[in-house]
């Protein structure tokens, strides 16, 4: 078993910027594409920086109104300068945070989550852009089907990895909840079990009522002989 990868869910076709494009070409790109950011490649494709949304807004933040009042907005230090921005390469945010297409996709969350990003630019191992993954994507699994999480969790975990017995726990899945029920030998195997269900792609939530024979986690109790 194993998560899906980042190159199973990413856009593949990306749409993208050169370092000269000017300002109402990108926004235009944003436009007629959908999109609220796009990567900016050099001739070879090779990530330089990413240009979104926030990084137009910033450079018309502190420009007057028709009757010449400053709008008030005191931008930081490292933003200033901004207004004068024509092209992508003046307002694109470098060095870009990245994924790599092996990543799978909870270490591309988490990566997602830390940076405070809703995309991430897809390089490969030389900085070559082959595409680009959003927080939509990585809701993919969830459209997973019921049977398919069941199976995954029946043959790839409890068969394969586990290797229990045929009917030792018993799987039920509906809209992503996963409930398990059954009997094994340790305690401890419940917490296996459950971990490794848990983290397959497309769960939602997992309930488990799975008995055992002793409690190994406690320590006055010895295992039957």
């Amino acid at each position: 078993m194993q998560h899906r990868t980042v190159f199973e869910v990413m856009t593949h076709n990306v749409v993208t910027a050169a370092p000269q494009t000017p300002f109402k070409q990108i926004a235009r790109l944003f436009a007629e594409h959908d999109v609220s950011a796009v990567p900016v490649v050099d001739p070879d494709r090779r990530l330089l920086g990413v240009v979104s949304e926030a990084d137009l807004l910033r450079a018309t933040a502190e420009l007057p109104d028709l009757e010449g009042r400053s709008a008030g907005v005191r931008l930081l230090s490292g933003e200033r300068g901004l207004p004068d921005a024509e092209t992508a390469a003046q307002l694109m945010t470098s060095p870009a945070i990245t994924a790599q297409p092996g990543w799978n996709l909870v270490e591309t969350a988490r990566t997602m989550h830390r940076k405070g990003v809703k995309r991430l630019p897809v390089v490969d191992e030389t900085g070559r852009l082959v595409g680009i993954i959003s927080r939509s994507d990585l809701l993919r699994p969830f459209l997973r089907s019921d049977a398919a999480i069941r199976d995954e969790i029946e043959h790839d975990v409890l068969a394969d990895t586990l290797r229990l017995a045929p009917d030792t726990i018993r799987v039920t899945v509906d809209d992503g909840v996963v409930r398990l029920t059954g009997r094994v030998e340790e305690r401890a195997d419940v917490r296996v079990i459950a971990r490794l269900c848990r983290s397959v792609d497309g769960v939602v939530a997992l309930h488990e009522s799975i008995e055992y024979a002793y409690d190994n986690l406690a320590l006055d109790v010895e295992p039957p002989r």
